[in-house]
């Protein structure tokens, strides 16, 4: 059975021909949401959709898909998530890594000391950061960045960190 990815999610229907309003969560918007493009409604069936159409539309992406031509049809997707199947994604460069990839990673710091386990990762603006949660301490929120994460090892399940000074607060 395949495993599935966000990419977007479903807000709203957009006139009555069936089109719908996605905000797109996707790091690969010219990928995911193109004519033709199977993608999957997160609902308890996983339905799969075919898209149709796709427009932009105040800040929005607006899709239809195959075979739903009226509101009536797309109206129960509204609040759900379209999804990806992972036999759909695409290979990435080196130095690239899907979120799925890096959630679980072991963080060892320069001194060879266990951080803990990336459990999520956040995307506040300009790079991602990672939470790191700690027993009896608050979180370590480490970003996402070259000068910071020096090696990641997918093998492993490791990833080898350069924390900056002052970044990790014991006081809490």
């Amino acid at each position: 059975m395949p495993e599935y990815y966000r990419v977007g999610k479903l807000v709203n229907t957009h006139g009555v021909r069936g089109e719908m309003r996605v905000i797109v969560t996707t790091d690969f918007p010219d990928e995911r949401f193109v004519v033709g493009q199977q993608l999957y409604i997160d609902d308890a069936a996983k339905t799969p959709v075919v898209i149709n159409s796709v427009r932009q539309h105040k800040g929005f992406t607006l899709v239809t898909f195959e075979n739903y031509t009226d509101i009536n049809q797309v109206l129960p997707f509204k609040t759900h998530d379209l999804l990806v199947a992972d036999e759909d994604l695409q290979p990435l460069d080196d130095g690239e890594y899907y979120y799925r990839d890096l959630i679980g990673l072991t963080v060892i710091d320069q001194d060879n000391q266990v951080l803990g386990k990336v459990s999520e990762i956040l995307s506040p603006g300009a790079n991602d950061v990672w939470v790191i949660p700690r027993k009896g301490k608050s979180d370590i929120l480490l970003p996402f960045l070259n000068s910071v994460v020096l090696n990641i090892d997918l093998d492993k399940k490791e990833a080898h960190v350069d924390v900056p000074e002052g970044l990790i607060d014991d006081a809490n």
